[in-house]
């Protein structure tokens, strides 16, 4: 890849390579086992779409106008300094259903090969952890994981039905328990995956999951990526769905960059920000 993006802050104005632009953040390097560093990332439209519903049979899907190549390889270099990657029982359902691509691994392909030297040069596992955060547990297993040597952890709550835990258990896998009712909490999967030593922790999940490390202050990054479309939708999701987060809301940008080309020549901005203390 060739591509090219306008730094925009901080200044002055410079034209930059997009590949390596996120792998230089050594994301890897920044937690520790105390404290683990968590980032989540999301693509969202000029009105705050990140997915649209069907309103018929209730599925959602990403739309093809916030989908483009220059953003999907910066999501595989965040993927790439990821100690663990988070993922939900929905995304597992939508996998097996062929709704959604498996994006569960780093550097399988032809083209990805350079993150996968990437991550051997930094003394990283050849593939992150991956860690299923599940209220239910009814999610189908994706059989990637196994052929790729990948641990996987299942994260649940302390409410979350007892037969299905035993059954995953009795099936060979990890199980934590990470927060006191039936879902995971934020700030309890963070301290357990960092007893785990596992310092870098990409959330590939929801609204819900990003509302419960921002209310517990644990999100320690977030990456935007905002498609300069209007999207429209009556049935729709946008980054949060709970109630008011207050002061855990803020967040301070540090770096935007602009992509004039892409997608489909209407432009986008890639930002990140990180949450401000208490």
């Amino acid at each position: 890849m060739t591509a090219d993006m306008l730094r925009l802050f901080p200044g002055p104005p410079e034209e930059i390579a997009l590949d390596g632009a996120y792998l230089a953040h050594r994301l890897h390097e920044r937690g520790s086992a105390g404290a683990p560093f968590v980032y989540a990332s999301f693509v969202v439209s000029l009105d705050g779409r990140i997915a649209l519903r069907d309103p018929a049979t209730g599925e959602s899907r990403l739309p093809a106008g916030l989908v483009s190549g220059n953003d999907f390889r910066l999501f595989l270099e965040l993927q790439a300094q990821a100690d663990c990657m988070v993922t939900h029982g929905g995304y597992l359902r939508d996998l097996a259903a062929g709704r959604l691509d498996d994006v569960l691994q780093v550097g399988t392909q032809e083209a990805t090969r350079d993150l996968a030297r990437w991550r051997a040069d930094n003394g990283l596992a050849p593939q992150p952890a991956l860690v299923i955060a599940s209220a239910s547990l009814d999610f189908p297993m994706p059989d990637s994981p196994a052929r790729h040597g990948q641990r996987v952890v299942i994260a649940t709550g302390a409410a979350a039905p007892a037969e299905r835990v035993a059954r995953w258990r009795a099936a060979g896998h990890e199980v934590l328990v990470a927060g006191a009712g039936a879902s995971v909490e934020g700030g309890a999967l963070a301290d357990e995956l960092g007893r785990q030593g596992l310092r870098s922790v990409y959330l590939l999940t929801g609204p819900r999951m990003l509302d419960t490390m921002l209310r517990d202050r644990r999100l320690s990054r977030l990456y935007l990526t905002s498609v300069h479309r209007l999207l429209g939708g009556e049935s729709f999701h946008s980054m949060l769905a709970g109630p008011e987060l207050g002061d855990a809301g803020r967040l301070r940008l540090c770096a935007l960059h602009y992509d004039a080309c892409a997608p489909d020549g209407t432009g986008q901005f890639f930002a990140h920000f990180e949450p401000q203390p208490a």
